[in-house]
């Protein structure tokens, strides 16, 4: 199963959309999924930003099968880590 398959896996179907980005049954983070699908031949463009978002499906480890927008996931702890200056890092 590949995350960015073009065709969208028949798990997909049952998806809820979750208001944060996290499971809404048992409210697991995403990065504990079981399985992850992108539908990334349908992006949309928001007109505020002008940037693109995906919906992301997520198969949680409870069994609920939840969808977000890409634009709503929270930042990473690495990205934090890339804005840093030297300074900030003693």
């Amino acid at each position: 199963m590949d995350a960015f398959d073009p065709l969208p896996p028949p798990w997909t179907k049952t998806a809820t959309h979750a208001l944060e980005f996290c499971c809404p049954s048992c409210r697991a983070e995403a990065a504990t999924a079981q399985r992850v699908w992108i539908n990334r031949r349908a992006p949309v463009i928001r007109e505020t930003s002008r940037r693109r978002q995906w919906q992301e499906f997520y198969q949680c480890e409870c069994g609920q099968v939840w969808w977000a927008w890409s634009s709503d996931r929270p930042p990473s702890e690495l990205t934090k880590r890339d804005n840093l200056f030297p300074e900030d890092l003693e």
